[in-house]
């Protein structure tokens, strides 16, 4: 073989084309492959979409649910239903016999927050759980398909509890009355720190709402055996409630703004709630453990309490108190009527525990409207 330069030149321009040949072909496939997962990304999207605080809401209308963010230019034309009857007493002397703290049965076989435990539950969760998996993957679904598949046992006991959800036990999950501010630090210093915010908004429709005798628009009046509890909700069983939520644009944007708030299933909500002097709450359970409930005082004169699971607690204003209100719990103000009401803001949040597929499970499977 005779050894040239012209020869050598041509070796290494064909090996230079070469490299580039298979280059591109990488750089092709690559593309290829990319593209494909948007692609999936996308039909994944649209067949599941759920609204988030994190950004503009674009689910169907569902049950109060108003397409198209909340905040927007269009929200007086759309203003959503609620299924659940309001109350129309403000200190519950008008509540009927059927109402659990406020809110009557409204005898849709959709509520949560109205279905009784029982098969026809457990089939429905069993059914959802199964179209999921089938959508996307039972990986992580250990404890989701474990808590569905004996929900009966978990719900159906009568034997008296200090921990006894009402619509969904999740096993396996560490429980105790109350958490330590660290469980979920981010959103807890974040309400923290928009105290003056929230409380700023929170004694603007308070005043506005004591110019009227009857009960004021978007509020609630809660049955109490005494004295009063009024609720004005932003998120009510997942579902946003418009115009409570446009009077209150700087806490709407705090809830956008936490990483753990339930924003996408019936178990999530977000409150001023208002109890007057002389007020208590009949003890109750929550309707599921997979959540902490977080209460910012705004304003909290002496006397008042919450006990969870036998343990006391005192709020304190501009500080958070975490609980799993799973947990048999009750709340009373034993104050005097010149010392006013006790106000917190209630946001639920996700257990720490939950993890991340689990709670993306938990969204579809319980779904507002669902």
């Amino acid at each position: 073989m005779e050894w040239s330069l012209e020869r050598m030149r041509e070796w290494v321009a064909g090996g230079m084309q070469s490299v580039r040949e298979c280059e591109s072909s990488a750089l092709g496939t690559a593309l290829c492959l990319a593209l494909l997962f948007i692609w999936y990304c996308y039909r994944v999207g649209c067949e599941h979409t759920a609204p988030s605080l994190r950004g503009a809401f674009s689910p169907e209308p569902r049950g109060g649910a108003v397409p198209g963010g909340v905040l927007s230019s269009d929200l007086s034309a759309r203003v959503g239903s609620s299924k659940l009857l309001q109350v129309s007493g403000v200190g519950g002397s008008s509540a009927s016999e059927e109402e659990l703290n406020g809110f009557a049965y409204c005898q849709s076989p959709e509520c949560f927050r109205c279905t009784k435990p029982g098969e026809g539950l457990n089939q429905r969760l069993y059914h959802s759980l199964q179209e999921y998996a089938k959508r996307y993957t039972w990986a992580g679904m250990g404890r989701v398909h474990k808590g569905v598949r004996e929900q009966g046992r978990y719900l159906l006991c009568n034997r008296p509890s200090i921990q006894k959800p009402e619509v969904f036990f999740l096993p396996d999950l560490p429980s105790a009355p109350f958490f330590s501010r660290e469980a979920q630090k981010h959103d807890v210093e974040l309400l923290e720190r928009s105290f003056p915010a929230l409380l700023a908004e929170f004694e603007s429709v308070y005043r506005s709402s004591r110019t009227s005798s009857s009960l004021p628009l978007g509020w609630k009046a809660n049955s109490t055996p005494r004295g009063q509890w009024w609720t004005f909700y932003l998120v009510n069983q997942g579902t946003p409630m418009v115009l409570n939520a446009r009077r209150c644009p700087r806490t709407w944007r705090v809830l956008g703004q936490l990483r753990t708030f339930i924003a996408n299933n019936v178990f999530g909500n977000a409150c001023f709630s208002v109890l007057s002097p002389g007020a208590v709450i009949t003890e109750h359970y929550g309707p599921t453990n997979v959540r902490l409930r977080c209460h910012l005082g705004l304003k909290v004169p002496s006397g008042c309490e919450l006990v969870v699971g036998g343990e006391p607690q005192c709020w304190s204003e501009g500080s958070c108190l975490l609980f799993d209100d799973s947990f048999l719990h009750t709340a009373f103000h034993d104050g005097s009527s010149e010392d006013g009401p006790r106000v917190v803001f209630m946001v639920d949040l996700w257990h720490p525990n939950v993890a991340a597929a689990e709670r993306q499970a938990l969204d579809y499977i319980f779904t507002p409207g669902r």
